[in-house]
């Protein structure tokens, strides 16, 4: 077992972990790097998906795969070089390598790296990818052995599986450059939604996690229409999950005022009390400069009534410090609103000049060094709320979900936290009975800045 403190670079992801089952003489068989967002995973597991219907078979290694499909983020600079790794990588160790993802919407910025690569395209375009690896590596189905699972092929644990429920966002923060490579809002209906849960959770999956770019607009480009009696509105839809049995856990969630709807769901129980809201700052100036809404005020009052309807509800965010214009004062009204704000979970990056970003023309860019002071200190008083909350659970009985389990124990998960982001609740004693995916009863005894330990209740 080991501690988990939140992975603070929100747009990165570990490398997929891939178990298949072996592959037959001769089947033609493709390797799969998956960077970046949960998002990226989804496509990640729909090209996948894909591939064995075709009679692929899926290598989780280099040297077994006859090519390999590199699946990049290109959300910030540092994201894009992780990526450029990845692919240089992927050409060292295999050498026939596909690349798609945010960064293959710049292709030459790709080509221009690594001019071997086989074939380049952007993100969500599945068909072009097929059609590269088609062109590279020629399918050869055999209709009587290749079957694929009803639940298709998934890149998380079978207890978990993440919810993709739109593309794109109608936003416009000069920062994010996701609209430009993923286009505007495109909502799935909510029948085929429901339809995909409903398969998920008959295959055992115990959590769902629905993902978007904006999970508030969910709908929108719809008009929130009814189509085979279900409703294109994230109420809706998340009352519709809710039914399943399953956790259900909301990420992406914009403070838009019909937020305050799904807190009596989440008081129900039908849907974790669960919010991943990306904030990104509290100084109206800094809001306006990235073209964010600047009602801070406005979002205390709403986070107070959310905490008055569901008490037991978990604030998540991410922020921004060092972005172009951020002054002393304007940085210590983000420190003092986090103080009053008091949220659960909080990830942080610095600011980073991003190609085709329009903050990049910003006026009175911060110093490095600056914006590395600002990140200390923001997670230092971040940690604290954390390590004051965890310690108000100690004694409390709080239904895990077991992720792990090896020889010192089982590492499980609160109805607080969410996989790779959030902490673990460790069990280092009775455990040898337990299953992953169980989900039980605990009793807190100790905890520490980000993470709890407990023991069964008997």
């Amino acid at each position: 077992m080991s501690q988990n403190p939140p992975n603070l670079r929100p747009d990165l992801a570990p490398h997929a972990r891939l178990s298949t089952p072996p592959s037959r003489d001769g089947q033609p068989t493709i390797g799969m790097v998956s960077l970046g967002c949960p998002k990226a995973l989804v496509d990640s597991e729909r090209i996948l998906t894909r591939l064995r219907a075709e009679g692929y078979a899926i290598s989780p290694d280099y040297q077994g795969a006859d090519a390999v499909i590199v699946n990049t983020c290109g959300f910030l600079d540092s994201a894009k070089a992780e990526s450029l790794d990845a692919i240089g990588e992927a050409l060292r160790e295999n050498g026939r390598v596909i690349v798609t993802g945010c960064l293959g919407a710049e292709p030459e910025f790709i080509t221009g790296t690594h001019p071997k690569v086989m074939a380049v395209t952007g993100p969500h375009q599945y068909e072009q990818v097929l059609d590269a690896v088609h062109a590279a590596v020629p399918a050869s189905p055999d209709p009587f052995i290749d079957l694929l699972p009803a639940t298709g092929v998934k890149l998380t644990p079978r207890h978990y599986s993440y919810l993709k429920i739109s593309e794109g966002c109608n936003h416009k923060c000069k920062f994010c450059i996701i609209p430009d490579m993923r286009g505007r809002l495109v909502s799935r209906p909510a029948h085929a939604i429901l339809r995909e849960a409903e398969k998920l959770v008959a295959a055992g999956v115990q959590e769902l996690l629905v993902i978007s770019q904006d999970t508030s607009a969910y709908g929108l480009d719809l008009k929130h229409a009814t189509e085979r009696g279900h409703r294109a509105h994230i109420t809706d839809l998340a009352r519709d999950l809710g039914s399943l049995g399953a956790w259900v856990r909301l990420h992406y969630v914009y403070p838009y005022p019909h937020v305050r709807d799904l807190i009596p769901l989440m008081a129900e129980g039908l849907v974790l009390p669960y919010l991943d809201i990306p904030f990104q700052h509290a100084h109206p100036e800094t809001l306006r400069r990235m073209a964010r809404p600047a009602a801070a005020a406005k979002t205390l009052d709403e986070i107070a009534r959310w905490r008055a309807d569901c008490p037991d509800i978990t604030l998540r965010s991410t922020f921004i410090v060092g972005f172009p214009g951020e002054t002393e004062e304007e940085f210590q009204t983000l420190l003092d609103w986090l103080d009053e704000a008091q949220l659960d979970r909080v990830g942080c990056f610095q600011y980073e000049n991003v190609k085709g970003a329009r903050s990049n023309d910003l006026e009175n860019h911060v110093p490095d060094d600056i914006k590395q002071d600002r990140w200390d200190r923001f997670m230092e008083k971040a940690q604290a709320i954390s390590a004051a909350k965890l310690q108000a659970k100690v004694g409390r009985v709080l239904p895990v979900i077991i992720d792990e389990i090896d020889d010192e124990g089982a590492t499980c998960r609160t109805q607080a936290d969410a996989p790779e982001i959030d902490g673990n609740l460790f069990i280092d004693e009775d455990f040898e009975s337990l299953t992953i995916g169980q989900i039980v009863n605990v009793t807190v005894d100790e905890a520490s800045d980000y993470d709890l330990w407990g023991h069964l209740v008997d």
